[in-house]
């Protein structure tokens, strides 16, 4: 339930196979696992349409009742036998499973696509992490047992943002990026780590790891040529501008020139050289570099690798 490339490199450390979209029904695999996340989305539901403010609206509370849907159609459909038994998970698979989550981001930056203030931002925190605590819950009630839960990245180094409100040259770090929303994203993440507390106690059979990604990914990002990339900021595929990049004409959009019709793409000649793709996502280079610090455990609470996850003891 999430929106992060990094969980390609996830399911290859397992050596699993793409995780086959909910939504893709047609033809899909679902035995190794399901994926419910869609672009653009967020916790809390939007109070506008896709075409409005670019947000989906598939948001958290209508990815869990596709899980709760495809829980129980899933073992239904299964019982008729023949190719249902094998493109399907089994009644036990649920409760064995690792259910993964990196979401929160878009509901930041959605409140400052809005114009609201930091402070308006910070002030309804407290019931987007509610609201995620109680999907988790839900998900625990349907057997749910391990989880495996990314804080918030820096999305004040994020083109998308830096290029659409503006800030001040004092309100810039020295990694060029923005201060006030990274201030706001830690203060979700102080929020998220209280939560997942809380569900360490209320879950007493969960086994309950936190991902610090937003360390690695500002680690990435305030020390990239020491860690081989050349280009921290900008987007690799975009248009003009100080970040290369345009939210009107993104990454694979058309435009004109010279009565001449122009595909926007690729404007680094070596991709991972750079952090950036599009101004909003990770390039893979990135992703993997992001990947390979998490998987040992080393960013984690508790410091469990991925491969435990689903292993260890319930923690308290």
């Amino acid at each position: 339930m999430a929106d992060n490339t990094t969980w390609v490199h996830m399911a290859k450390s397992f050596g699993l196979p793409y995780l086959s979209a909910y939504l893709d029904s047609v033809g899909s695999n679902f035995t190794h696992g399901a994926n419910f996340a869609t672009a653009g989305s967020t916790i809390r539901p939007q109070n506008s349409t896709l075409h409005q403010s670019g947000f989906s609206p598939i948001s958290l509370d209508v990815q869990w009742n596709e899980f709760y849907d495809f829980h129980r159609r899933s073992q239904i459909v299964r019982s008729q036998g023949g190719v249902y038994k094998k493109l399907l998970p089994k009644a036990e698979d649920f409760s064995h499973a690792l259910y993964t989550f990196d979401i929160g981001q878009n509901d930041l930056t959605s409140g400052y696509f809005s114009n609201m203030t930091s402070s308006e931002v910070k002030a309804y925190v407290p019931d987007v992490l509610d609201q995620f605590k109680n999907i988790v819950s839900y998900i625990y009630g349907q057997g749910g047992r391990n989880f495996w839960i990314h804080n918030t990245g820096p999305f004040g180094c994020l083109a998308y943002v830096l290029e659409r409100i503006p800030i001040s040259a004092a309100e810039v770090d020295r990694s060029g990026c923005g201060t006030p929303f990274n201030e706001v994203a830690q203060y979700f993440n102080r929020g998220l780590k209280k939560v997942v507390f809380q569900l360490r106690r209320k879950l007493p059979l969960a086994a309950i790891t936190y991902v610090d990604v937003y360390s690695v990914k500002y680690k990435l990002i305030s020390q990239a040529r020491k860690h081989g990339f050349n280009e921290s900021l900008r987007a690799c595929c975009g248009h003009g501008g100080k970040y290369n990049y345009n939210r009107q004409l993104g990454c694979g959009a058309k435009r004109t020139v010279g009565g001449k019709e122009i595909l926007v793409g690729k404007s680094c000649k070596d991709p991972s050289e750079w952090i950036s793709w599009d101004g909003v996502h990770y390039t893979q280079a990135a992703n993997k570099w992001i990947f390979d610090r998490i998987v040992d455990g080393s960013f984690s609470d508790p410091p469990v690798p991925l491969k435990m996850a689903c292993q260890r003891e319930p923690v308290h």
